[in-house]
């Protein structure tokens, strides 16, 4: 490819004809007749790599100022042109599908997924990218990032289109955002569920982190909005584009009344155009009120007629890792959810309290290498809906899990709330298995869909189902 088509809605060169074999933004991956793009990261610099890249054949390097190269591009943020040029490259695929993209500090995964099921239902073949997995129609891929990066974005996004997806579906996180990795993507629809603390350890605060929740608005044609979440109604009075709002406040585009939550899921009435539909969803909690309003919303500025939707809502068997029950053939239960931060645990705990009959007993930790304000938030939120607690690890990652939950306890003193300490997960969740009784609901918050532990820097076969299993057949 011609450089001039690849800096197109980047910038005009003097040499826009020099023929380009690759792009690539990492130094171990240069070759010759490559582009280089400069990107300055959290422990490398992209720029200190820059001469070495063009004495190893880079045709060109881009750039945040002057390296004194005989053929550089100068941007002002190259990670920013490095998401443009990817979609360059492969022809910017997006363009040619219907991309829904969901952002918030929860529900992503739970709305991405449903808004997938009733478009498949509709006979779109759907491609999705998220925390769980990335899916092409039926066909499951692996995923690492929530939003993979600039390259592997848009190298996906040509994988769906080549296979004949016509719409895409995906979670944007505040990470992918911030760091530009959409590119000039354009979203028919953007969604936004809600805004609660995390991932202060890399955006450090909380205006920084919904500033890159807001970046999606900027490139989206019409918006869902919840605004039974404070910031919902900041994000709507800063947007330009199309919106529909939902939520339960009353004098929503969409409003959800009469909700009755119960441990198969939640059932309440949407009020729409001034009609009323029965709704039912089977994920439990208050929560999935709002998660299921999000999609209905998505899917009614794509045009997909309300009867379609609801009956779409109905059939859904929700997602994996969010409230989903592990079989015990016992007298108690066992959840396991995704909660990882102090809202994630408000939302789902006192859901799960609502119906319990017995006791609630709540198995969680954080995780390392993270943000750490969150520990004692986490440790008050449990406390606050449980009847006891097991302490335990997460993934733990380089950091001591020990120092992790010491972090999280004083969010737990001064609680009545009854608690012990287990730092190998398979051993809390035993001690909670071997103490529940006839009614007993058992938590276990974090995990959710992971099959692993993240020890140190290597990923460690863990899936909760299966340790559930195996600790019953001892017990």
């Amino acid at each position: 490819m011609r450089l001039g088509e690849l800096l197109q809605g980047v910038t005009d060169t003097g040499f826009a004809d020099r023929e380009i074999k690759s792009i690539c933004s990492n130094s171990k991956q240069v070759t010759s007749g490559c582009l280089f793009v400069c990107i300055k990261g959290e422990h490398f610099d992209g720029h200190s790599a820059a001469a070495k890249a063009v004495e190893e054949g880079a045709v060109c390097v881009v750039c945040e100022h002057d390296l004194g190269l005989p053929e550089q591009v100068v941007v002002p943020d190259s990670r920013r042109a490095y998401g443009i040029i990817c979609g360059n490259w492969f022809g910017n695929p997006a363009r040619d599908m219907t991309m829904i993209g969901v952002t918030g500090t929860n529900g992503k995964t739970t709305v991405t997924t449903l808004i997938k099921h009733i478009l498949t239902e509709q006979g779109c073949k759907v491609g999705l990218i998220g925390t769980i997995r990335n899916e092409i129609g039926s066909k499951t891929l692996s995923t690492g990032k929530t939003t993979p990066d600039h390259y592997e974005l848009q190298e996906l996004f040509a994988r769906m289109k080549a296979a004949g997806c016509t719409h895409v579906v995906m979670e944007v996180s505040s990470h992918a955002l911030d760091q530009y990795r959409l590119g000039a993507t354009p979203f028919a629809v953007g969604v936004f569920t809600n805004f609660t603390q995390d991932h202060l350890d890399y955006h450090k605060t909380m205006e920084a982190y919904f500033e890159a929740k807001c970046r999606l608005f900027e490139m989206t044609k019409s918006a869902v909005i919840n605004l039974d979440d404070p910031k919902g109604r900041e994000l709507l009075s800063r947007i330009s584009c199309k919106t529909l709002t939902c939520g339960s406040g009353g004098g929503e585009d969409l409003s959800a009344i009469d909700i009755d939550c119960k441990p198969s899921g939640v059932q309440f009435t949407l009020l729409s155009d001034g009609e009323r539909y029965p709704v039912s969803f089977a994920m439990p909690g208050r929560f999935s009120v709002d998660n299921a309003l999000c999609a209905i919303g998505a899917l009614k500025l794509l045009g997909v007629p309300m009867e379609r939707i609801i009956a779409g809502v109905k059939s859904s068997h929700g997602v994996k890792g969010r409230c989903e029950v592990i079989p015990t053939g016992r007298d108690f239960t066992v959840l396991c959810d995704y909660a990882h931060s102090p809202d994630g645990l408000e939302n789902v705990l006192p859901a799960v309290k609502s119906y319990t009959t017995g006791r609630l007993i709540t198995v969680f930790g954080c995780g390392g290498d993270r943000d750490k304000l969150k520990r004692p938030l986490m440790g008050a939120a449990a406390a606050r809906h449980s009847d006891y607690l097991v302490v335990t690890s997460d993934n733990p990652r380089t950091e001591d899990p020990d120092a992790i939950i010491s972090d999280i306890l004083p969010g737990i003193a001064g609680s009545s709330t009854a608690y012990t300490v287990i730092t190998d997960r398979r051993a809390a969740i035993a001690a909670a298995l071997k103490m529940a009784k006839a009614g007993d609901v058992i938590v276990l918050a974090g995990k959710g869909h992971e099959d692993y532990q993240v020890l140190g820097t290597k990923k460690v076969h863990f899936d909760e189902r299966e340790v559930v299993a195996e600790l019953l057949r001892e017990l």
